[in-house]
């Protein structure tokens, strides 16, 4: 079984602790070949309670792993929102490089990994029509910094301890404001 991968949301920069949202329960997904996605609040719930190693990487390569379930670096929450993601970033040229990104904005989202267990999707309509996949209950494999969402409402931020949880809320919000600009500026040039 191939792993899949799934991305969207904003970003603000303060810190060395790139906090967001891999994933949000409810929103569509932009078109992912022929069909739409949402994700069920249950989707990671067995992933988080069998303590799998989870990876954050950024871009989803491997070779660029900025945290880890395991060390610590990496924690992993779900709650009414959908999947939150807190990472330490590393001392390493890569992240140093995302860090700078992530501070001027122009990398703004974040993605996951992952396969659909046995059972772990069911399909529909979408409103409108077209074909529409429901996530409920997945292998979760890593978590990534990207560029380019599949999911435009995730989010991931970076901050300070001494950052205001204000702060952060302020910026997500500014991106989340300027992606849906975004993409209503794509709807009217269709």
């Amino acid at each position: 079984m191939s792993m899949e991968r799934r991305a969207g949301g904003s970003i603000s920069t303060h810190g060395n602790t790139a906090v967001g949202y891999a994933a949000v329960y409810g929103p569509m997904s932009e078109d992912l070949g022929g069909f739409r996605e949402v994700i069920d609040p249950s989707a990671f719930m067995r992933s988080l309670k069998s303590g799998a190693d989870v990876r954050a990487l950024v871009g989803h390569d491997d070779s660029m792993v900025i945290g880890r379930l395991s060390a610590g670096t990496l924690r992993l929450s779900s709650d009414q929102r959908g999947l939150m993601v807190e990472i330490n970033l590393p001392n390493t040229s890569y992240a140093n490089d995302l860090r700078e990104l992530l501070k001027r904005g122009d990398v703004s989202q974040m993605s996951f990994g992952f396969t659909v267990a046995g059972g772990g999707d069911s399909w529909g309509t979408a409103e409108g029509g077209g074909r529409l996949r429901t996530l409920k209950d997945v292998d979760l494999h890593e978590v990534s910094i990207v560029a380019m969402p599949a999911y435009p409402d995730t989010s991931v931020a970076l901050r300070s301890l001494r950052a205001s949880s204000f702060h952060y809320l302020a910026r997500c919000q500014q991106a989340r404001a300027w992606r849906l600009e975004q993409i209503k500026r794509r709807g009217r040039r269709s």
